[in-house]
């Protein structure tokens, strides 16, 4: 299967609501459109994971995170920036953030999200044109999947679809930081 039918099968199963694992910029992820509560609520169930605990999501461009933000400091272009140049992919954690299902987002209104440079990841947020949810591969407590063979068979078996793209990959891969930033100009670094 060539990456680009990769992609189209992974688009068109969100778009009926599925649910995927796929590779990112970080480790393996279970992901599904973030802005579908039903689809949001099994990913919660797949992973066993209580949904007070917020689930980040994945975009593929500055412009993409600004429909998802209502206000995004300024702050958070220059530390994207800065930490592209340095390779290593982060989560920011925003307040006001819109346009999601409800149960995606924190209880205090904000949202971890990701701006990825991992070409695969990236092609799949850019064809799906909306944010895609992006959480470790496991059951919740258990080791996040660095690779396609150390994801759990319970999730790719409670998955719509399985990406083909990066499955042969043996190769260490870390989460991504998570930086913190308030309304009121505050930082701080949740995950180096």
């Amino acid at each position: 299967m060539t990456r680009e039918e990769d992609i189209k099968q992974a688009v068109q199963v969100m778009r009926q609501g599925g649910v995927i694992l796929y590779p990112t910029d970080t480790v393996w992820g279970i992901g599904c459109d973030a802005t579908n509560a039903e689809a949001v609520k099994r990913v919660y169930e797949i992973k066993q994971r209580d949904d007070s605990k917020a689930l980040i999501c994945l975009v593929d461009s500055d412009a993409r995170m600004q429909r998802y933000v209502r206000q995004v400091p300024d702050v958070a272009w220059q530390l994207i920036d800065s930490l592209a140049e340095g390779g290593r992919p982060t989560t920011l954690i925003l307040d006001g953030a819109v346009n999601l299902a409800a149960n995606l987002i924190a209880d205090d209104g904000s949202i971890g999200i990701r701006i990825t440079q991992e070409p695969f990841s990236k092609e799949l947020c850019y064809r799906f044109q909306k944010a895609i949810v992006s959480t470790s591969a496991n059951i919740s407590g258990e080791p996040a999947a660095q690779n396609f063979c150390d994801i759990d068979p319970r999730v790719v078996e409670s998955v719509d679809y399985v990406c083909w793209s990066r499955r042969q990959e043996h190769k260490p891969h870390q989460p991504s930081s998570i930086i913190r930033l308030r309304a009121d100009g505050e930082v701080e670094v949740i995950r180096k």
